[in-house]
């Protein structure tokens, strides 16, 4: 209920409001955009961008009890539109330096993970990340993706199904 107010407050332009409404779901907000763009920096900025989106068109929201499903939804487009513009080039000055001992078997995994996954269709990936990096439902997918709950379906059996082929089989 005390969303639903919070909502009305900040549809009406009550800034305070809508900071409380994003303070709420600060830590959702960024594993979302960190599962999409796997890097703190990045994840940070789509964040932002999705405050200044929220900001601007908050009056435009129909259902105030669909708010957070709403702000999910324009992040994930803010993530997507950040990995269209993306530079692939990585600079060796902006790499974190660590103990190359340290987790080098977990570290190795992901890097294969992030790689296998990179190769595969966007939409595949998403769904993937989604699915199994936010251990979100096949219905907050399809809500934030705005797609059929059984595209979610088919593009999650389809991304695994390829997954596991880039992967050597079973496991």
């Amino acid at each position: 209920m005390e969303t639903e107010l919070l909502v009305k407050k900040a549809k009406q332009g009550d800034k305070d409001a809508l900071v409380e409404l994003i303070m709420q779901q600060n830590q959702g907000y960024y594993k979302l955009a960190y599962a999409f763009l796997s890097n703190k920096e990045d994840a940070l900025d789509a964040v932002e961008d999705m405050i200044v989106i929220l900001y601007e068109k908050i009056h435009q929201l129909k259902k105030v009890d669909a708010f957070h499903f709403w702000s999910k939804t324009i992040l994930a487009n803010c993530c997507k539109r950040r990995l269209r513009n993306r530079n692939k080039i990585i600079l060796y000055d902006s790499l974190e330096e660590e103990p190359y001992e340290s987790n080098y078997k977990q570290r190795e995994d992901h890097l294969l993970l992030e790689t296998v996954l990179g190769q595969l269709h966007e939409k595949h990936q998403e769904v993937i990340r989604l699915r199994y990096f936010l251990d979100l439902d096949y219905e907050a997918i399809s809500r934030i993706l705005k797609i059929p709950l059984g595209t979610v379906k088919s593009r999650l059996s389809t991304g695994l199904k390829k997954l596991k082929e880039s992967l050597g089989g079973e496991g």
